[in-house]
């Protein structure tokens, strides 16, 4: 089966439906039923809304709000419904000129025959407007005409159902439409009328007379016969994701190669973990090493460049020399990456042990972290940034000798 069709009244609701079943190259199968007795195995499944069940109209829109479905769609047509917003569906369609279009339905009579077709395992189905699948030419308009009533499209989204009309008076609406079109500078070429009664009939000059545009029979006009690829879906629904059976058997090769390539990764990680490590313990027995050659009476070793570091600082204060970590030379190469800063920005320097900290206010997060790079640009220098934890806000830099 190809593409099954359920006429779902929201008025009427679920179970009860008229069905058909179009198959390529094969004659249509019809008929009514329950939802449960709807055929089986169809690739695609419509559901077709009344013409009356749905209205077209106009809105304009902000960008934002232009998408298929959403719930304050309802409320830029307001004033064109009855009762309030959150009792309709509304839907985007597209453009019309400058304006959007919107299709306007029942939310509770839709919600009814969701949940029944989700009831009777049909999850994947589109819906559409019967207005909306009424064949259209280039610059006319389009009425299916049962003898009393109908149903006219107007456009690429417009249309709507008429009210009733005579043999000899088409309907007032239609007339309606037409001067409104006309005043709007789009008035259709003519009017193609396809009957969706066999017994219904008209007179086309008496319409032809009353309308003011050429008027033409188009044909016979049956939902179940509409093509397959007109209309738009006014419903958006999430497809169901399905694993194929085999697809275990399919993806085992795969699943081998990539575990063979997941082994080999971790034993390269290994391997290079191990030299790195095998590295690093050289260097500390080297560096151990140069420290005892040069302090004999060391008792223990635990981080010899620290250890080197502090000696070699205690030396040059032994011998009156400023070390890199002393406060003067730590200020110094302070002292010009603060000239940027405007005065009484710096409010608090404070040192202990080698580290320096700064607290500065005023400045927003770019210049702390410029200030924080031009230190680290310096050498034997580390620093760091950490916002401030009082109330005027600013930031902490702690500068350390290397």
């Amino acid at each position: 089966m190809s593409l099954l069709r359920i006429y779902c009244s929201l008025n009427a609701g679920p179970p009860r439906c008229r069905w058909a079943v179009i198959d390529a190259g094969r004659p249509a199968i019809q008929g009514e039923g329950t939802l449960a007795q709807t055929p089986r195995g169809a690739r695609r499944v419509q559901l077709i809304i009344p013409a009356d069940e749905v209205l077209l109209t106009r809105a304009n829109l902000p960008q934002g709000a232009k998408r298929r479905a959403s719930p304050v769609l309802a409320f830029a047509v307001e004033d064109e419904t009855l009762g309030e917003p959150e009792a309709h569906y509304a839907s985007w369609l597209g453009t019309a000129g400058t304006a959007d279009v919107l299709a306007v339905m029942d939310k509770k009579g839709l919600n009814r025959w969701l949940e029944a077709l989700a009831a009777a395992g049909i999850h994947r189905y589109e819906c559409f407007c019967e207005t909306l699948l009424l064949p259209r030419g280039y610059g006319e308009w389009s009425l299916a005409w049962d003898g009393a009533e109908g149903f006219i499209r107007a456009g690429e989204f417009e249309g709507a159902a008429t009210d009733c009309g005579t043999r000899r008076a088409p309907p007032l609406s239609l007339r309606l439409m037409l001067e409104a079109a006309e005043a709007r500078g789009d008035a259709p070429t003519g009017l193609a009328i396809y009957l969706s009664m066999p017994d219904a009939a008209l007179d086309l000059d008496a319409w032809k007379s009353e309308l003011g545009v050429p008027v033409r029979l188009a044909g016979a006009w049956d939902w179940r016969a509409a093509s397959i690829e007109r209309g738009t879906n006014l419903v958006q629904t999430r497809s169901r994701w399905r694993l194929p059976d085999n697809l275990a058997a399919r993806l085992k090769p795969a699943a081998w190669v990539a575990g063979l390539a997941l082994a080999l990764h971790t034993l390269a990680v290994a391997a290079d973990w191990s030299l790195l490590r095998s590295e690093q313990r050289a260097l500390n027995q080297q560096m151990e090493a140069r420290f005892r050659a040069a302090v004999p009476d060391a008792v223990a070793v635990v981080d010899p460049a620290l250890q080197m570091r502090r000696m070699l600082a205690g030396a040059r204060h032994a011998a009156g020399v400023a070390d890199a970590g002393d406060f003067l030379p730590m200020v110094e190469k302070a002292a010009a990456a603060l000239k940027e800063f405007p005065a009484g920005a710096l409010r608090v320097a404070s040192y202990e042990q080698g580290r320096l900290s700064f607290e500065i206010s005023g400045i927003d997060a770019t210049a702390a972290r410029r200030f924080v790079a031009r230190l680290q640009g310096s050498a034997n220098v580390d620093a760091s940034m950490t916002p401030a934890r009082n109330a005027g806000g600013g930031f902490v830099v702690t500068v350390r000798a290397l």
